[in-house]
């Protein structure tokens, strides 16, 4: 009997020259519609960078127990951002994204006392979720940074009633 393997097409290279975590491009992302039907136009979908940092982000704040995203001096220009009515929804979300992949670094703060794994494996799946379901991109990885710890009170306006003293 002969040896009939099936040949399976192999890269051209087997070890990475860069840290790349994506197939990477140095263009934008472009994605095309494998399906055309008759009444459809043919052409290509550009999709910046920056639009997938605002989905990833977005999709990281409504995740029950994220109180924010970014680390504190993000968080702090962020702040100044928001009184001038200019939220920045990347705040906090790198991507690197390629050809048909992407991938995300999300910093987030969690709240006290949900658990915080817990809460950076849900933020995992709502941001592959929203990347994949509304970019149309593969997610290659998705690491979550937990920067701080957000305790209820401790940033409650209260300067209108007096401290309780603890002496008499």
């Amino acid at each position: 009997m002969a040896d009939t393997k099936p040949t399976v097409p192999t890269s051209t290279s087997t070890t990475p020259t860069s840290t790349s975590r994506v197939d990477k491009v140095a263009t934008p992302v472009t994605t095309t519609s494998s399906a055309v039907t008759a009444s459809a136009a043919t052409g290509k979908t550009v999709i910046a960078d920056s639009v997938i940092s605002k989905v990833a982000g977005i999709a990281a704040r409504e995740v029950p127990g994220v109180y924010a995203l970014g680390g504190g001096a993000a968080r702090a220009f962020g702040a100044i951002r928001d009184v001038i009515g200019s939220t920045d929804l990347s705040q906090g979300v790198r991507v690197e994204v390629g050809e048909t992949q992407v991938a995300a670094d999300v910093t987030i703060v969690v709240e006290y006392p949900v658990p915080m794994n817990s809460v950076a494996e849900q933020v995992r799946v709502a941001v592959a979720q929203a990347i994949t379901e509304l970019v149309g991109m593969e997610v290659a990885e998705i690491n979550v940074a937990i920067n701080d710890v957000h305790i209820p009170g401790d940033d409650d306006d209260n300067d209108d009633q007096p401290a309780e003293s603890r002496v008499s």
